[in-house]
Order: structure tokens, then sequence, then C-alpha cells
């Protein structure tokens, strides 16, 4: 998933501030009904079906609670997982299985919602030549786990954040004064390897990026018939991306437009949950 750096760098931090946000002083629960040090394992069981995915991080906020916890996965990210599927056991001092359970499963059930929806959509986009995009629609402090269950579930990762790219939304096109103002600013400020996209809502700004040189349009909040009449225009002058309220239920209008791309804040701010459980705890000697 992460490689070493990446993981003690970007990824630790957040998983410590989750566990810090969970035990502020003491486990007092856990503390009460194991004061010593006990081994013990249990079992991590999937509840209904989905793509599994974020068992790197799962096994991580253990690690980062005591080293000496093993986690044996006997799937892998990407997996389709069936209800009632063993996918792991852990193993360690029971005190640190129970302090960090609720951690490892809210970042694994929140990563393989979102893996499980994007893979469902994802499909229906399938032999379209059109890439799933997300948006920055993120939980807050969450964005490095739930863009990287995108990939996992078949989608691709926009721009991870402010400094990533150029995209003229339309609050920006009204501080720079219109469309040709904001690419010209834009193309001057940015250096040149960036690419410039901006999003239009309408067939006169269309016409006025194009004029501009957009390297990328983006069609926001259009009906299915000015789409179609925006891509015609645009033909390959630009490339083009379809956002707006895009869901797994209304996929279907955009699929044969013959555009590049198309984002959906839901892949992020709309996947249920996974439910997965930590199940049959019990001492070992």
């Amino acid at each position: 998933m992460y490689d070493p750096i990446t993981m003690k760098l970007n990824v630790d931090p957040f998983i410590l501030s989750a566990l810090k946000e969970d035990i502020t002083s003491e486990d007092v629960t856990t503390n009460a009904v194991m004061p010593e040090f006990c081994l013990g394992e249990v079992d991590l069981i999937c509840k209904e079906d989905g793509i599994i995915c974020g068992l790197d991080v799962f096994a991580r906020v253990f690690a980062l609670l005591d080293e000496k916890v093993e986690v044996n996965l006997f799937v892998k990210d990407g997996d389709f997982v069936k209800s009632g599927e063993r996918m792991a056991k852990v193993r360690g001092d029971i005190r640190v299985l129970l302090s960090g359970e609720r951690t490892a499963l809210n970042y694994l059930q929140r990563m393989s919602g979102i893996a499980t929806y994007a893979r469902s959509i994802a499909a229906l986009l399938e032999g379209t030549g059109i890439k799933l995009l997300d948006t920055r629609k993120t939980t807050p402090n969450n964005r490095i786990f739930e863009k990287y269950a995108v990939r996992i579930g078949g989608g691709n990762n926009h721009r991870y954040n402010l400094t990533d790219g150029v995209l003229l939304k339309d609050n920006h096109i009204g501080a720079a004064g219109g469309v040709k103002q904001a690419v010209h600013m834009a193309k001057e400020y940015a250096p040149f390897v960036r690419k410039i996209e901006i999003e239009v809502e309408n067939l006169d700004m269309v016409k006025e990026a194009l004029e501009a040189g957009a390297d990328i349009i983006m069609l926001d909040n259009m009906t299915p018939e000015i789409m179609r009449e925006a891509v015609s225009l645009i033909g390959h002058k630009a490339e083009i991306e379809i956002s707006g309220n895009v869901t797994r239920e209304n996929i279907e209008r955009i699929k044969n437009l013959g555009v590049d791309y198309v984002s959906s804040g839901a892949l992020t701010h709309s996947a249920p949950i996974l439910d997965i459980s930590l199940k049959n705890l019990h001492p070992v000697s």
C-alpha cells in the first residue's frame, strides 16, 4: 500500500491522532477487565460482500500501540470478500487488541466501503474509455486513506490537493473577471508543465475556454442535451471532463458522450461503510 517513508511521514501521524482521540488517558473499560498482560487472538470477519481495502492501515493501528502484535492476513487489498469470510487473525496483548479495535475497524470499514462503491461505478464505465475520477470532497484528515481506496476500487485520483494542479472553478472565474481572463492568468502564473483545467456551466463559457486555450474543460451540472452540444463544440481541441452530482444511479447518461473523464464526489462523501468486525477474542497460551 504505502512505502515505509510515506507510512511514517504521512500516515502514522493521522493514525496516532485518531488513537489519541479515542484514548485520552486510558481505556478504562479494558483496564477494568484486563489489568495485566494476557496473550490473545481475535478474528477479522467480513459481514457483507464487498471489496476489502485498508488492511495495512488496520494492522498499523495495532503496531503503533504495540509492535509485537501480529496480524496474519488471508486476503489482500482489492480482493472481493464475502459475508462470513475470515480475513485475518490478530494475535497480541489483549489490552492492545481491545483498545485498538474501533480505530482499526473505522479505517478498514470506511476504506472498504469507498473501494466497493468505486468498483461498482467503474464497472459501469468498462469499455467506454472514460476514466473515473474522485474529487477533494473527502473527510478532513482522511484524504490519504480515501483517495487510496478509490484507486483500489478501480477509480483514479484527480488532484490530491490545491498544490497539485490548476482547476479554475466558478469563484476563481468570478475573481478573475471571466473565463478568458482566468485561463490567461493561470497560464502566466503556473509552470508550463501544468495543464489548465476550467469548469464551465454553459456553451458560451465553453467557447471562451476554447478560445483561451484551456487544456481540460469540465462540463459541470449540464443537461445531457447541452453536454452533447458542448462535446461536439470542443471536438479534440481539449480534454473533456463531466462533473456535477454524478452517482452510480445516473452515470448511464454520460457513457456514450465521448468524454475523457467523469469525476464524482460521491465516491468519497457518499459511500457506505463495509460491515466488518473483530470476533471470537480469546486468550491463548
